[in-house]
């Protein structure tokens, strides 16, 4: 990440800060393609990259033996904490950006990066976590990617775009949040110049989605 990416990616963090305990309140369950993807897999180690309140830590602590959530929120990471108190699951919550990740090389057999890419501000840095999910998956690794895509009825637009969207607090105050909307083929794209492999790949009620293994 650049000096001039920071105040973006820093204002990305204070909106999640803001609305976490809202936002964790309308995310209680995992979505359906990523039950989909873990169904028969089986890890030592797992993360979950941009793991929000830890509604899929919590899957995939039902499938690893260890599990690190990962979040540059701190809010959502409280909620995530407070998630697996009260269901009794086991995860390893660290506040840490995605393109700078703090942890070793091919460490991870199997990961989520779910609905986050998105949020990141610029497509060096959102290339620059496809990087670094590549580095700590082992050899075998795989990984489930998605991102908000052009595909979604929401939006009549065949490329690419940045945007907000804002979410609406109790009470009627709004809260920009800021979206890369990825086109299909700008997806494929970015996965193509990282350092992930691309093994599947699907549109799903308006989401892209990667299964990816590193190169």
């Amino acid at each position: 990440m650049t000096d001039d990416d920071r105040p973006r990616t820093d204002s990305v963090r204070q909106t999640y800060d803001y609305i976490a305990g809202h936002f964790s309140k309308t995310r209680e369950y995992a979505w359906p393609e990523v039950e989909t993807f873990l169904d028969g897999r089986e890890a030592r180690r797992a993360l979950d990259l941009g793991c929000g309140n830890g509604r899929h830590s919590e899957l995939l602590a039902e499938r690893a033996e260890r599990v690190v959530g990962v979040d540059l929120s701190r809010g959502l990471l409280a909620e995530a904490r407070e998630r697996a108190t009260e269901r009794s699951f086991a995860v390893d919550l660290v506040q840490v950006d995605a393109a700078t990740l703090p942890l070793v090389d091919d460490v991870f057999d199997l990961a989520v990066y779910v609905a986050t890419l998105h949020h990141l501000p610029t497509r060096e840095t959102r290339r620059a976590t496809l990087d670094e999910l590549a580095r700590v998956l082992d050899a075998d690794g795989e990984a489930l990617v998605s991102v908000w895509s052009t595909a979604h009825q929401k939006f009549d637009r065949e490329e690419g775009f940045d945007t907000t969207v804002e979410w609406t607090l109790p009470g009627g105050e709004t809260v920009p949040r800021f979206y890369h909307i990825y086109s299909p083929e700008e997806f494929r794209e970015d996965v193509a110049a990282s350092d992930l492999e691309l093994v599947d790949f699907e549109v799903s009620s308006g989401n892209c989605y990667a299964v990816v293994t590193p190169e």
